[in-house]
């Protein structure tokens, strides 16, 4: 599913030559739930923006689904965002004036997809959200928020669901319940997930943990 290959990245501050990546090896199958671990400033996000196409890397190889990623064009990196890969925050990223609901189908929208099928609603009944879908986010709890956050990055069906910190904002019960809806997508619906987090207790949830520091994987 996802091949990655000495993958570099260095931003440009100043005089300063930030390496946020130093040669990055990974592999992941389809289908795994994998956790991504490592203190601040270990590349994890970099990683993240990377694969999902937001930044673009210095160089390395990248192959999503057999597809070299560093060859597509902007628009194959934008069908790339909207079909291949979701997208999973510490913030929610919901649009505060839109629904439950509209959050969720503005996903749909955006990738050129019906409102509403039988996934749609398989989804809002597996995320235990469909009594809460005419609610605007205020009136959610944090947890709520975060599985409207989640049905709004698996409704198009990605091959992959990019997970940066998804309980970072939320209790000890809400963490519980959003780890436990990960890894029943990932059982179910056999989505292959990469979560970004500090817990080790929501490490544990993954199939396999891959640790980093100062841009490397070192296990």
């Amino acid at each position: 599913m996802i091949e990655v290959r000495d993958l570099k990245k260095t931003y440009h501050v100043g005089d300063v030559d930030v390496h946020a990546l130093r040669g990055v090896n990974l592999s992941v199958e389809r289908g795994e739930f994998v956790c991504v671990v490592g203190p601040s400033g270990s590349g994890k996000s970099t990683l993240f923006h990377i694969l999902g196409g937001l930044t673009p890397p210095t160089s390395g190889e990248i192959h999503i689904e057999g597809h070299d990623l560093l060859k597509m064009s902007d628009r194959e990196r934008t069908d790339l965002r909207k079909k291949t890969v979701g997208f999973v925050f510490q913030k929610y990223n919901l649009l505060p004036t839109l629904t439950a609901e509209e959050n969720i189908e503005i996903a749909r929208d955006i990738a050129g997809r019906p409102a509403r099928d039988e996934h749609f609603d398989e989804i809002l009944n597996l995320l235990g959200i469909a009594g809460r879908l005419h609610h605007k986010p205020r009136a959610l709890s944090g947890g709520e928020q975060q599985r409207v956050a989640i049905a709004r990055a698996i409704v198009n069906r990605p091959a992959i669901l990019l997970a940066d910190e998804p309980t970072g904002n939320l209790d000890s019960e809400n963490s519980q319940i959003v780890l436990d809806l990960l890894r029943r997508l990932n059982h179910q619906f056999h989505q292959t997930i990469l979560m970004i987090t500090h817990d080790p207790d929501a490490a544990a949830y993954g199939d396999r943990i891959v640790k980093m520091r100062d841009g490397r994987v070192t296990e």
